[in-house]
């Protein structure tokens, strides 16, 4: 479980010591899904730009030069890819035909060898699955929403992929794991992986109360927003997998994953909106108790504690 955050400040409403507040509140925030590495990517100098260390997000203090208006951030709970290894975590650079990109991802790929194997990819240092998507579309040539879809419709696993270039466009990939996107009315965009990670940081900025209308995402959805702040909406089919299902329109019971224990329907779809994936509740599958606990614990988050 990792998250994936950040601020598009497309009218330049923020000066960049607080886009430097604004991130690291939100880093910090975002612990709760890693804290095994923070990373981060922004323009500025005319160059793209990526600092990330092996550390959790409240040891790093973020700095911005006036330029960097549009940051791409991630905090990473490590499954694959010795985070120690720098070069291991989020997020990735990549180039294709002369438009530089970095790419950060939240979820599992459980095809990575298999990708590598078939559409013969290069071989890299990089251990982390979720490398595999940047090879898929430096191999495509290209950076643009088609480039995006045919890489998404190979990845098997729950998925949310944010992709930052060169010129400041923003995409967003959205497989089955959660997003929250938020579009205020003064100019900027902020994202995170789940709703409460952009309260909790609106609250602790004193920004609660500005007005923001919330930009709604489907499994299957490519999200572009561009430097001027233009949102542009594309598709992609999610690939279909026996176990690792990203776009079921169904999912009453893990009996068919293989695991031999039901978990009600409405029990899955809540742990998934709330930001689990589904290796999580697998892990979680073999202890209806440990179940029971976890569902109590979000809808108690939510206000529906019992008295």
């Amino acid at each position: 479980m990792c998250a994936i955050f950040g601020l598009i400040d497309y009218k330049k409403v923020f000066t960049a010591t607080q886009r430097e507040c604004f991130m690291n509140v939100l880093a910090t925030e975002c612990e709760l899904r890693g804290t095994d590495a923070t990373g981060f990517a922004f323009n500025s100098g005319g160059k793209l730009r990526i600092y990330k260390r092996p550390v959790a997000a409240h040891e790093i203090s973020l700095k911005l030069g006036e330029d960097a208006n549009v940051i791409l951030g991630h905090t990473r709970m490590a499954t694959q890819g010795d985070c120690k290894k720098n070069y291991n975590n989020h997020p990735f650079y990549g180039k294709v035909r002369g438009t530089k990109f970095t790419l950060a991802h939240n979820g599992i790929v459980y095809n990575d060898a298999k990708l590598q194997h078939d559409m013969k990819l290069p071989v890299s240092k990089i251990e982390t699955d979720s490398y595999v998507a940047v090879q898929l579309l430096e191999k495509s040539g290209e950076l643009s929403e088609k480039s995006l879809a045919k890489m998404a419709e190979k990845i098997n696993g729950p998925f949310v992929f944010t992709v930052l270039d060169d010129r400041n466009n923003s995409y967003f990939v959205k497989g089955d794991n959660p997003l929250a996107l938020y579009h205020f009315e003064d100019g900027f965009y902020a994202y995170a992986s789940t709703d409460q990670i952009l309260e909790d940081t609106l609250n602790l900025l004193g920004l609660n109360t500005l007005p923001f209308a919330e930009i709604d995402s489907d499994c299957g959805d490519i999200l572009k927003i561009d430097s001027e702040g233009k949102l542009a909406r594309y598709k992609f089919t999610p690939l279909i997998d026996r176990r690792y299902c990203c776009y079921a329109p169904v999912r009453s019971s893990f009996s068919r994953f293989g695991m031999g224990f039901d978990i009600p329907e409405e029990y899955v779809d809540l742990m998934l909106d709330y930001g689990y994936t589904l290796e999580d509740i697998e892990d979680l599958c073999g202890i209806p108790e440990a179940i029971e606990i976890t569902v109590s614990e979000i809808l108690c988050e939510y206000g529906y504690c019992e008295e």
